[in-house]
């Protein structure tokens, strides 16, 4: 379980650093240098000679989705957002996980509809008076997109390893072929859309980018799948949600942002509520698969 306390307060104060220190930078830039950043951590140990070539191309697409696209939408995000807000509209992936996985079994239940409603009250209420703001809305869009990108490609990225054949560390074994495929989509659009000519960064900035790369990302990211082999679902259940509060009390109180805590608190007390109903109806699910794989009869 340390590891996942180790994780959630790295990612915690990675919001912040964003928002606050890399203010300037262009976002397809940054998530092409973290990207690039954080596939040298992990070529080392991508071993590739069991894997088959269909299997690569796919693992490299659902890298282009899950760490590419997601990226650049999430480092865009920070042009209309405080990092307290980001924070916060990350809560949307796990309801994006189950209504997705749901939608591939065709079992869409009104529960995680309702959730997912919410969710949007609770930030509705956050920004009370400020939901009309044109930027509000354009930030929480491209939210959106990083939150469901990134859920497609967790949905896809399991269905992908079941073809492949179970060795010890298979996950960090072929994780370096997410991070191409995340690296060569934003590497593209950073040379497509960056504006080189007037492109200027700081010392410091290379540091920030050097720590969320081989950090936050790289080492990061391992240290969760580690820690998650030795929890059970519950507990990963919950530290999933842990760093969104963390996150917006490193924003509030280390970077000093400024917010409407009676709003801040009841409007992310039902989005916590919302993430705790969406997890209680993907917990039942994963029980009623369970018991129809082992021939047991299902609850009520």
């Amino acid at each position: 379980m340390i590891y996942l306390w180790i994780v959630s307060f790295i990612w915690a104060f990675s919001f912040g650093l964003i928002k606050n220190k890399l203010a300037g930078l262009d976002a397809n830039f940054i998530a092409a240098a973290r990207l690039g950043i954080s596939l040298i951590v992990f070529l080392p140990f991508l071993r590739l000679h069991d894997i088959a070539k269909k299997q690569k191309a796919q693992l490299m697409l659902i890298g282009a989705l899950q760490y590419g696209v997601m990226y650049i939408a999430y480092n865009y995000a920070f042009q209309y957002l405080q990092s307290y807000e980001v924070a916060l509209f990350t809560i949307f992936t796990p309801l994006y996980v189950t209504l997705t996985n749901d939608a591939i079994h065709k079992r869409l239940h009104w529960l995680s509809l309702a959730a997912t409603v919410l969710a949007v009250v609770g930030t509705a209420i956050v920004r009370r008076g400020g939901m009309l703001q044109s930027e509000l809305w354009v930030g929480f869009l491209i939210m959106q997109v990083s939150n469901l990108t990134f859920a497609v490609g967790q949905i896809f990225y399991k269905e992908v390893m079941t073809t492949i054949p179970a060795v010890k560390n298979i996950d960090l074994r072929v994780f370096g072929l997410l991070y191409a495929g995340g690296f060569i989509t934003a590497a593209a659009s950073a040379g497509l859309f960056t504006s080189w000519s007037g492109f200027h960064i700081e010392n410091s900035q290379i540091w920030i980018l050097l720590y969320l790369g081989a950090i936050s990302s790289g080492l990061a990211f391992f240290l969760w799948n580690v820690g998650a082999r030795r929890v059970n679902a519950g507990t990963l259940a919950i530290f999933n949600d842990l760093k969104v509060p963390l996150a917006v009390a490193v924003s509030l109180f280390v970077f000093k942002e400024k917010a409407n805590l009676l709003n801040l608190l009841v409007g992310g007390g039902l989005v916590l509520a919302a993430l705790a109903l969406n997890e209680w109806w993907a917990g039942r699910q994963r029980r009623q698969d369970v018991q129809l794989a082992a021939g047991e009869p299902q609850g009520l």
